[in-house]
């Protein structure tokens, strides 16, 4: 069955959705038996890279959802999309309401054995969820790994401590993607907020930029100089499939890359 990869955020837009297409293009060609990951736009107040990226209405979530809805439940692959840079996407359409609809299914029972597939699929589902609530905790329970992204600052990471993340609840299965400049160290922030595993991604606006034009066909995240954004989201994907390697970190505690 396929690794369940839960990314939100407890404030509004730190940056899930580019943290997910990242991660998605930096993902290493060894893992998962060389199975590329699936990105799943499953945001209850709608989706941007149908329109982004100029795609048709279908195949799109709504696909995914009506699939989990058939006495056998269809393939998650039946709806996604290929995005110019190389990632495969599911994409939700714009609008609050049947988004919410569909995640809403996606959610349940039958929702979630589409996600999963059958015994012999492999792979992983990053799904971007955008701001978490009610509508997404039974993916967060369902999931492998659980990626909370916040801006660096002291407000939004106050707003992570408000939100109540307990690490009992998350077993291990919780990182903490911090998003730009940064004051605090990872060690800081693990102590303060009882948070296991700490990444910082930079704020690269040149990579996003890239990321989202329309005609892009890649992007480098190997190699002489990788772009920062790409070479943060390679190592946030190699936590991801190997978690257990999460504890040798030196690279990843060096704030000069967010800033």
């Amino acid at each position: 069955m396929r690794r369940l990869v839960v990314v939100g955020s407890v404030t509004g837009a730190p940056g899930v959705t580019t943290t997910v297409l990242a991660v998605a293009a930096a993902w290493p060609l060894e893992a998962d038996g060389g199975v590329r990951p699936v990105a799943v736009e499953a945001d209850t107040s709608g989706g941007d890279l149908m329109i982004r990226f100029g795609l048709p209405a279908t195949p799109s979530l709504l696909d995914a959802a009506a699939a989990a809805g058939q006495p056998h439940p269809g393939s998650l692959l039946g709806a996604a999309s290929e995005l110019p840079f190389g990632v495969r996407a599911v994409v939700a359409v714009p609008g609050r309401g049947p988004c919410r609809e569909a995640v809403r299914v996606l959610a349940g029972e039958a929702g979630r054995r589409v996600l999963h597939g059958d015994v012999p699929d492999r792979g992983t589902v990053l799904l971007d969820v955008g701001r978490i609530g009610q509508d997404v905790e039974p993916l967060l329970e369902a999931a492998d790994q659980v990626v909370l992204v916040v801006r660096g600052g002291a407000e939004p990471l106050t707003h992570v401590a408000t939100y109540g993340v307990e690490a009992c609840a998350y077993a291990g299965r919780l990182t903490l993607a911090v998003v730009g400049p940064c004051p605090y160290t990872a060690e800081e922030i693990e102590k303060t907020l009882g948070v296991e595993r700490v990444l910082f991604l930079p704020w690269d606006a040149k990579s996003v930029t890239e990321m989202n034009r329309p005609g892009q066909s890649g992007r480098r995240t190997t190699g002489f100089r990788p772009p920062p954004l790409m070479s943060a989201a390679r190592k946030l994907a190699r936590r991801l499939v190997e978690p257990q390697a999460s504890g040798t970190r030196a690279a990843d505690t060096d704030r000069a890359a967010a800033v």
